[in-house]
């Protein structure tokens, strides 16, 4: 994923959330998005776990 991706985002209790990825970060053990939401327009940080799906709560919109 990249900058001005359309992703849907994994929350505590909810339906998965639509947003925009502001940022992108790497690192050794996955990777950080800065994703925009309706409740947080200057975005939010979320990260995604390489190798655990249950990890991963940034998805692309296709």
């Amino acid at each position: 994923m990249k900058v001005n991706d359309r992703v849907t985002v994994k929350t505590d209790g909810g339906p998965r959330r639509p947003g925009v990825v502001l940022a992108v970060e790497a690192f050794n053990e996955g990777t950080m998005y800065l994703v925009s939401l309706e409740d947080y327009p200057l975005g939010i940080w979320f990260f995604n776990e390489n190798n655990h799906p249950d990890g991963v709560f940034v998805e692309r919109v296709e």
